[in-house]
């Protein structure tokens, strides 16, 4: 179980169902979770808060997950945020398309929770690492 202690992670999902399962079970890990419903709001919070770790859905009303995942990496005070993508769109379309947004990583819905902890965990190494 990864331990996510002192840590901030931004939750964004237009589903509330999944949204509040993935805050739900990141906050049993130990981190402050933030929450956004939308694309616009998830990247307000980001430039105020400076999460360690943004969860994005990709298909949000408004500005799109992607299109947020670029404008935190075009932003400087959040460089070192991480991004993980999640998204029911398909793997192939994924693997393809969210690295070329600048996410770290990505999980397809459905997913499994234990999959979405090694997700973040990965994410978050690698992120201390850069």
């Amino acid at each position: 179980m990864a331990d996510l202690a002192g840590k901030t992670v931004l939750c964004a999902d237009d589903d509330l169902e999944i949204l509040r399962l993935v805050s739900r079970h990141v906050k049993s890990l130990g981190a402050t979770v933030l929450e956004a419903g939308d694309g616009e709001e998830a990247l307000r919070v980001a430039r105020r808060e400076k999460p360690d770790l943004v969860i994005l859905d990709v298909m949000m009303p408004g500005m799109s997950g992607w299109e947020v995942c670029r404008a935190i990496r075009e932003d400087d005070a959040l460089g070192g945020t991480g991004v993980l993508m999640l998204t029911g769109i398909g793997e192939r379309l994924n693997e393809l398309t969210s690295p070329l947004y600048g996410a770290d990583d990505f999980l397809d819905k459905p997913f499994d929770l234990e999959d979405l902890e090694e997700k973040i965990a990965s994410v978050l190494e690698k992120r201390a690492e850069d």
